[in-house]
């Protein structure tokens, strides 16, 4: 009986714990893919045009591979739109609006993601500049 309630313990410690490292490691999308946009977007886009103003999102040349947990957004003409490939998933967050801050001019950029990662109505978000700074705006992962 007393082993019985020891394994109940660990397990009502060790449980949480598990499901938020699941989440953080979900998180890690994001900021691969987040990294690939950067490179595209510096690497080849502005490399070759001098800008990172876009006339159309396949002038990235860029898109994420596999299933998605994340929408990803670039700046087209003043408008954030999303790279096609990512999440389009709508319940229990809707992921088919920008984060804020997506943005570029001839000098800068601001490019997003925005996915749910635990099954809750909490959507993670995350932006990525042309410095490489990645910030998590908005955390879907519980503490």
């Amino acid at each position: 009986m007393i082993v019985v309630a020891i394994v109940g313990i660990l397990a009502a410690v060790a449980i949480p714990n598990f499901i938020t490292y699941q989440a953080k490691a979900r998180q890690a999308e994001a900021k691969v893919i987040l990294g690939g946009t950067f490179i595209a977007a510096t690497s080849v886009f502005f490399s070759e045009r001098g800008t990172y103003v876009l006339s159309a999102i396949t002038d990235l040349s860029f898109a994420p591979v596999g299933t998605p947990r994340y929408s990803y957004w670039f700046d087209v003409n003043g408008t954030p739109t999303a790279i096609p490939g990512g999440s389009t998933a709508t319940a229990p967050c809707d992921v088919n609006s920008a984060p804020a801050g997506v943005l570029a001019s001839s000098v800068a950029f601001t490019a997003g993601a925005k996915g749910n990662i635990d099954g809750d109505a909490t959507c993670d978000e995350w932006l990525v500049n042309d410095s490489r700074l990645l910030a998590n705006t908005s955390n879907d992962v519980a503490s």
